[in-house]
């Protein structure tokens, strides 16, 4: 991660691994292979196990079924890319500063 943002996968077709974030406004970014599939941003739950959606912030689940990207707001913590069979994906996670 820099202050900028964070990689979340690079040519994947798989869903990633948790990333820190350091909490605030950002910018989900993702451009993929959809075949019509689609990636979205989770972030771990109070379990410490269990990956939940992050919502943008008009209220609905941070996915994208078509190259985009989607504004967010997020605590500190893991966050990660989903992939449902989409390949081909690159995805990130850019801060906004406030």
């Amino acid at each position: 991660m820099n202050s900028a943002g964070v990689t979340l996968l690079t040519n994947a077709a798989a869903t990633g691994t948790g990333q820190s974030w350091p909490g605030g406004r950002g910018l989900f970014v993702a451009l993929a292979t959809f075949g019509g599939g689609s990636v979205g941003l989770e972030f771990l739950g109070p379990d410490s196990t269990t990956w939940l959606p992050c919502q943008s912030v008009a209220g609905a689940a941070v996915t994208l079924t078509a190259a985009g990207s989607v504004l967010f707001e997020q605590p500190p913590g893991l966050l990660r890319a989903s992939v449902v069979t989409a390949t081909a994906v690159f995805a990130r996670a850019d801060r906004i500063p406030s």
